[in-house]
């Protein structure tokens, strides 16, 4: 099989889920009877049930650029129109696209310290990032 010929055959969902693990607190799940991605729990991405089609969060903002650049590869359906969500035909999606949106949906809702951790802050340094109350010196 050529370079060429492996990367028009898209990606599966173990392989979305492959790249979601380098993640911290990522986890595979389930969520409306399929198979899901979460964090802590918390859904970001979830196999919809024709098994090619992958709900993915986004900021709204992100979704509409996707839209309009790369019509082939997502799409919306008028449920998800109101959510922060857009949808990815996993047959045309490719992998360094797909690892940052996953790293996205995931900023979006992990634990600011599993973020910290991934970007290699201290607890101290996420405790200065806070708003509200100083700690105790």
């Amino acid at each position: 099989m050529t370079p060429a010929s492996k990367a028009s055959k898209g990606l599966t969902f173990d392989q979305v889920l492959e790249v979601a693990r380098a993640l911290p607190g990522v986890e595979e799940s389930t969520s409306y009877g399929t198979r899901s991605i979460k964090v802590k729990g918390v859904l970001i991405a979830r196999l919809r049930e024709d098994g090619e089609t992958l709900a993915l969060r986004t900021a709204m903002v992100v979704r509409d650029y996707l839209l309009q650049t790369s019509p082939k590869v997502f799409f919306l359906e008028d449920h998800y129109r109101p959510y922060p969500w857009v949808l990815v035909r996993l047959s045309q999606a490719k992998a360094p696209q797909m690892r940052e949106l996953l790293e996205d949906a995931w900023r979006s809702r992990a634990p600011k310290r599993l973020i910290a951790q991934h970007d290699g802050q201290t607890s101290r340094d996420v405790a200065k990032t806070r708003p509200g109350k100083k700690r105790p010196r």
